[in-house]
């Protein structure tokens, strides 16, 4: 069954030449980095400790192991090229980092039930008419409250933080409003008792390392959301797959064999 995900859809509203690149010819473009080895081991972290599977007393010690690990996976070419110490200083803010994320969380939700962590999407985007697609996705936390709302929580690594354009960026946003429109569908809940929220686990703040905080998605959101996914999907049925030169810069395929 054809599929896009948020990170796909992302990538067509970017450039829908590097699209076709990525998603349909399988060029890698990018293959991880110190930064995504960090994000990685945070996100397991917090997901294993969340779980009852490691104990918060233990979490820089976890964060190390993990961090580790997942440096070491990384391609041989990427590793004898890494800036080690870029490595150290992220080492250091880990270890720092990992025991705040679940105390904050438990802070900022109160009481609350676990529904889900890393919970599949594969749900049908019926508002495309032409052919049947699924939106495909994972949710990283589900939280649910004595209310009756449910949260869906995405954890995001950063530097410093995100400023005001980055918070208000619709791109960004669309993220969690379409997680927040198919998991409403996959279990038929009235999206006005669903909630999300975007959780910061800063890395070189001085103060307020980690921030939760909520995205609304109401109906014109959701409608635009759902419109460019449906333009994206036309125009990749279509094979319209157009090179949108104001994103070269920031490419990873600029000035390769795959695209002058």
């Amino acid at each position: 069954m054809p599929h896009i995900s948020f990170s796909a859809l992302k990538t067509w509203d970017e450039c829908p030449y590097k699209f076709k690149l990525l998603y349909q010819d399988r060029i890698e473009e990018f293959r991880g980095n110190a930064y995504t080895a960090f994000g990685s081991a945070m996100h397991e972290v917090c997901e294993k400790t969340l779980l009852g599977e490691f104990k918060n007393d233990d979490a820089s010690a976890n964060f190390k192991s993990i961090f580790v690990r997942e440096l070491k996976s990384l391609p041989l070419e990427i590793k004898t090229n890494i800036d080690e110490s870029l490595v150290k200083k992220m080492l250091h803010q880990g270890l720092a980092l990992a025991p705040l994320a679940i105390p904050y969380l438990n802070e900022h939700f109160g009481s609350y039930e676990i529904i889900s962590s890393e919970e599949q999407l594969f749900e049908p985007i019926t508002e495309f008419k032409k052919e049947d697609y699924d939106f495909k996705g994972f949710i990283d936390l589900v939280l649910k409250t004595p209310d009756g709302k449910y949260h869906i929580v995405d954890w995001k690594t950063c530097s410093w933080g995100w400023d005001s354009r980055r918070r208000t960026d619709p791109m960004t946003n669309y993220q969690l409003t379409l997680y927040k429109h198919y998991y409403s569908q996959k279990h038929n809940i009235d999206p006005s008792l669903v909630e999300t929220y975007f959780a910061l686990l800063k890395r070189t703040a001085s103060k307020d390392r980690v921030e939760i905080f909520k995205i609304t998605s109401g109906t014109r959101k959701t409608n635009n959301a759902l419109n460019l996914l449906n333009k994206a999907l036309h125009n990749i049925d279509k094979e319209n797959f157009i090179k949108n030169r104001m994103s070269c810069m920031t490419c990873g395929f600029k000035d390769t064999k795959y695209c002058k």
